[in-house]
């Protein structure tokens, strides 16, 4: 069974919190918004700890290491069946300086054709409520977690959409 891990970058802001996505990048994603922003995250093997490979692919996909201690968020299982471990990070980045690695596929398709992308092509700040629309319904509960964590009491702001 494949494993990814990732870490859901917050800040508090005078109305709440406030939380990173990232959207993926390549032309599959280009025209997708409500249910495709994800938290920075990717696979990992046996070898390697969930908190490691998180932060490795924060910095690969952002392009920024993320400093500090992880909060454990727990794990989810996506429809795919991949198991994806997440953290939160109360952090600060800049959407301006987002530097994603690259990856290459055939396209068009079947066209012998290849072309690079960036892995990541946007990422931006969203209020918990935002970001129940933009994430990927199968990581919503992520940010229900990091709510209770850091507003316990609260009334769930966390946009329970349609769970794509």
């Amino acid at each position: 069974m494949k494993k990814s891990a990732g870490i859901l970058m917050y800040k508090k802001a005078q109305d709440g919190i406030l939380v990173l996505l990232v959207h993926p990048g390549g032309p599959f994603w280009r025209k997708r918004d409500d249910g495709a922003w994800s938290i920075p995250k990717g696979e990992y093997g046996e070898a390697e700890a969930p908190e490691a490979a998180a932060r490795r692919e924060f910095a690969e996909e952002t392009g920024s290491a993320p400093e500090g201690a992880l909060q454990p968020l727990g794990e989810l299982r996506q429809k795919s069946g991949k198991t994806v471990t997440a953290f939160a990070l109360e952090g600060v980045f800049d959407t301006s300086c987002l530097h994603s690695n690259l990856f290459e596929i055939e396209w068009p398709p079947r066209s012998g054709r290849f072309e690079s992308f960036p892995e990541i092509d946007r990422a931006e700040w969203f209020t918990l409520s935002e970001a129940g629309q933009k994430i990927v319904g199968g990581q919503r509960p992520f940010l229900e977690r990091l709510e209770r964590l850091h507003c316990p009491g609260a009334q769930g702001t966390v946009s329970q959409t349609d769970g794509r």
